[in-house]
């Protein structure tokens, strides 16, 4: 395994600081509700349904930061929708990510710092004291790797039973580890972000 280790300050390997923004990061949105649509065989586009306007706005940000110009409307859920428009250089997220209407995890998939903020963003909220991180319950076959590639990053998780389909992590060292990783919150988006103080939601 490698682990994402900090020494004498330095930036860890693996966190979302060790190298500058790319597009490679969205891959973390599709670890989550994002999906990849594909225009024949010469442009792709990421969208992702979302919770909350705040989260579409704050991953919105985050996809131009890497390049990709991405706007914010409505579902037909109502729900808060992200996408980008079709661009030749999403093909390779689409190709890896898309097993003709299925949604699947490439062969070799390895999870980052990078990509776990894109996730935290998309589907990451603090509870009690611990933290979950949503799945798309339509993609089953992608959990129990999701699961593998977690714990290859050094941070264990544990399905949470229930309706929706969630990933637990718990132990104050293991959230430090997440929070490593990810890096600060952008603004708005401090929701999303783990907590080392336990979290009580209202109702």
């Amino acid at each position: 395994m490698f682990y994402s280790v900090r020494v004498d300050g330095m930036i860890s390997l693996f966190s979302a600081e060790a190298s500058g923004p790319g597009l490679a990061d969205l891959a973390g949105v599709l670890c989550g509700p994002g999906r990849m649509t594909g225009f024949g065989r010469t442009a792709a586009r990421l969208s992702a349904v979302v919770d909350e306007p705040w989260r579409a706005g704050a991953l919105a940000r985050e996809c131009r930061r890497r390049g990709a110009e991405a706007q914010v409307s409505a579902a037909e859920c109502g729900r808060p929708l992200v996408r980008t428009p079709f661009r030749v250089d999403l093909l390779p997220l689409e190709r890896g990510w898309s097993h003709g209407e299925e949604k699947v995890l490439p062969d070799g998939f390895r999870l980052d710092g990078a990509m776990l903020r894109m996730w935290a963003l998309a589907a990451g909220s603090p509870q009690g004291n611990g933290y979950l991180l949503a799945l798309d319950p339509e993609a089953p076959e992608t959990h129990e790797r999701l699961i593998a590639a977690l714990a290859q990053l050094g941070v264990p998780v544990k399905a949470q039973r229930g309706e929706e389909a969630l990933l637990r992590v718990t132990g104050r060292r293991r959230l430090a580890h997440v929070l490593e990783l990810i890096g600060d919150a952008p603004a708005g988006a401090e929701p999303a972000w783990p907590s080392l103080v336990p979290v009580v939601r209202a109702g």
